[in-house]
């Protein structure tokens, strides 16, 4: 298998083109052998775990090659290893699915009933993220020259951690990588050269944490090349906060004293190493930030920056108006693809448009197979994939090089922590290749009807929130007759938006309070990753229930008709994105009413918390 790039070099002796180039021929040799080395992995993964309880449940009995995996091994979702995940997570250290201690695990953004999914990890997996994070830059210099000559301006954060009841940390993916040493020791490198210094990423304090990246960021306005967050939306939440505090943060520039409000002292040390008197630079974020327009204030303010590196694909490409119209149309930069369950590929054209971002999946990273998509072709294009596969099913998933030109395919993966043919619920077109690896659009998420943010919504969960609202109606003898739902993101933070058509059947009318606990209510009934946005995170906006004239959804109706859906097979959808059905829908807006506070939200899962 081709060896992986090592990164062992000192400042002193640090010849970034040889690392380079070392990069790039690592891409060259495992996609140009991209079957091969999915053959190996596949067979040091069952190797190692051959005495694992889960492959001897399934009669592998210590065989390795593909053949035998494939006709033993079920292909599954999360439900179908929770009990084996539930016995780790309450202290069992045998061997249930890998060989190896299981490290931690990593809360997924996507919920099971209600509670984050825990994805289980081992030690070992922090170099697999850390080799794939050392192919980026090597692939973007070829299209951006000279980025090591400046820094990166990021907006990265921690959220909180829960242990499970076996004393195992549980918590986000990125969380677990900015706190291990990988990310806090790391050598030498100008491509992680950042503007926020390690103890302000680290810093668990929300608003601290973003106070300080920034004024960081600002201090080094002249150094700074490229600039980004994880999310399109979290970017944008940090020049929103801008908006809202650059007149502290350039009295801090002017005066060389951090405010007051900055209590965290190790953010405090790191930030006064950065931090210096600078009225010139306080006069000059004051003269552009007191400007009207604040198009292009990326820009402005950041006047060497090359690129916008942010996530813009799936649901997150709603954002991309609002990153053009503050960045001037710099180009969005879409570096990699990657889960809880896994990190899988690199964009090897990551100038691209945001409509034509496609990653090629890193043959030594994880056993890859694919399940072939058939889409239910409406109005709305919807993706939902059967829970459990038939035998036939299971017999349509082929391996990564063997995936044809245009098709759409569900991702399943082996890893080395233990999951074995696991669904990771991604749909994915094949749009062309690399050498003799595919080259994958992100499609969507299966089944997700609203997301703003890492949270995801299905339409299941959505109708149980909604049904749980309309008893506050009984009293007043009113029923919902027909509702849809939309993800506004034209405020910041956005903020799901729910279209409701009523039956008044009394004559008592009904007060806005009523309305408004209907909000909560549907907010309390939603998984914990939505409440955390809502109630920590501060990433999700209030619930907003519209309430449409009679007979606005017959319209809505007769609107897909006119598009040449059947009226035979009309059926309402329960999201909406498509610009004229919001633009009809809010033509009928008789009154709004907003949740009143956040829903309740505790890390961890609920029943951690009963032992």
């Amino acid at each position: 298998m081709p060896e992986a790039p090592k990164n062992t070099l000192k400042t002193s002796d640090y010849n970034l083109a040889e690392k380079n180039k070392i990069s790039l021929q690592f891409i060259e040799d495992v996609t140009s052998n991209a079957d091969e080395v999915q053959k190996k992995v596949l067979e040091e993964i069952l190797s190692r775990n051959a005495h694992v309880e889960y492959l001897q449940r399934h009669g592998l009995n210590g065989q390795t090659n593909r053949e035998t995996f494939k006709k033993a091994v079920p292909v599954i979702t999360y439900e179908d290893i929770q009990p084996d995940i539930n016995r780790i997570a309450n202290g069992d250290t045998s061997q249930i699915l890998c060989s190896k201690p299981i490290s931690e695990f990593l809360t997924s953004s996507g919920t099971s009933g209600g509670e984050r999914k825990l994805m289980p990890t081992i030690e070992e997996e922090l170099g697999r993220r850390s080799l794939l994070y050392s192919l980026l830059m090597p692939v973007m210099t070829q299209f951006v020259p000279g980025l090591e000559k400046g820094k990166g301006m990021y907006f990265l954060f921690i959220k909180s951690e829960a242990k499970t009841p076996g004393g195992l940390v549980a918590r986000p993916v990125l969380t677990s990588y900015y706190k291990s040493t990988h990310f806090k020791d790391r050598p030498y490198d100008p491509y992680t050269n950042y503007t926020s210094p390690n103890e302000t990423i680290l810093c668990p304090d929300s608003y601290q944490s973003m106070y300080s990246q920034m004024l960081c960021g600002l201090c080094q306005h002249k150094e700074v090349l490229r600039v980004g967050a994880v999310f399109a939306s979290g970017f944008i939440r940090a020049i929103r906060f801008l908006e809202k505090h650059w007149k502290l943060l350039a009295n801090d520039i002017r005066t060389g004293i951090i405010d007051p409000q900055i209590t965290d002292p190790s953010v405090r040390e790191a930030v006064m190493k950065i931090l210096k008197s600078d009225p010139k630079l306080a006069d000059f974020i004051k003269a552009e930030c007191s400007k009207e327009s604040w198009q292009g204030i990326i820009t402005r303010l950041w006047p060497n920056t090359k690129y916008v590196d942010v996530i813009v694909t799936g649901t997150m490409s709603q954002y991309i108006p609002t990153l053009d119209y503050y960045s001037n149309g710099l180009p969005l930069v879409c570096t990699m693809y990657a889960s809880s369950e896994c990190y899988f590929g690199v964009n090897l054209n990551p100038i691209c448009k945001p409509s034509e971002v496609s990653y090629t999946l890193i043959p030594t990273m994880a056993y890859f197979e694919f399940l072939p998509v058939h889409r239910n072709n409406g109005v709305i294009n919807s993706v939902s994939m059967p829970k459990s596969l038939n035998e036939k099913e299971q017999q349509e998933l082929v391996d990564l090089v063997d995936v044809k030109l245009d098709q759409e395919y569900e991702l399943v993966v082996t890893t080395y922590a233990g999951l074995y043919r696991y669904r990771v619920g991604d749909v994915l077109r094949v749009v062309g290749f690399k050498n003799k690896a595919p080259r994958f659009s992100f499609i969507c998420r299966k089944n997700v009807v609203l997301s703003i943010d890492s949270d995801k919504t299905d339409e299941v969960e959505l109708q149980s929130a909604v049904k749980n609202a309309v008893n506050h109606l009984i009293p007043f003898d009113a029923t919902l007759a027909e509702y849809t739902s939309y993800a506004d993101t034209t405020t910041i933070p956005g903020h799901y938006v729910l279209f409701w058509e009523l039956s008044l059947n009394g004559s008592t009318p009904i007060p806005p309070s009523v309305f408004e606990d209907c909000c909560l209510t549907i907010e309390e009934s939603l998984n914990s990753v939505y409440r955390q946005g809502r109630a920590s995170d501060k990433s999700i906006g209030p619930l907003e229930i519209k309430i449409v004239e009679p007979g606005t959804f017959d319209k809505l109706m007769d609107y897909a008709i006119s598009l040449g859906a059947s009226i035979n097979q009309y059926k309402t959808p329960r999201c909406v994105k498509f610009a004229p059905i919001v633009e009809l829908l809010n033509s009928r807006v008789v009154t709004c009413y907003f949740s009143p506070k956040c829903p309740k939200w505790a890390p961890g899962h609920k029943q951690w918390s009963k032992n």
